[in-house]
């Protein structure tokens, strides 16, 4: 499991996660929150190439909850 960032805003019915450094998982991979509960698919990698941000397309649940957690890919 590896750490996508921290979900940082919802936008447009995504999740916005910010990445802790350059290593991005690939679009089409699963995301999880800590309690390896499925959030989403990662469907776009966007912003700047030392700190990127990962776009999530969530499963149906309550995404507010999700705001300021962090998120990993399996």
């Amino acid at each position: 499991m590896k750490r996508v960032g921290t979900v940082v805003r919802i936008a447009q019915g995504m999740l916005v996660a910010r990445s802790p450094d350059a290593t991005v998982p690939e679009v089409g991979d699963r995301v999880v929150d800590e309690a390896l509960d499925s959030v989403g698919r990662v469907v776009d990698v966007i912003g700047p190439v030392t700190a990127p941000f990962i776009v999530i397309d969530p499963v149906e649940r309550d995404v507010a909850s999700l705001l300021n957690q962090r998120v990993y890919s399996q």
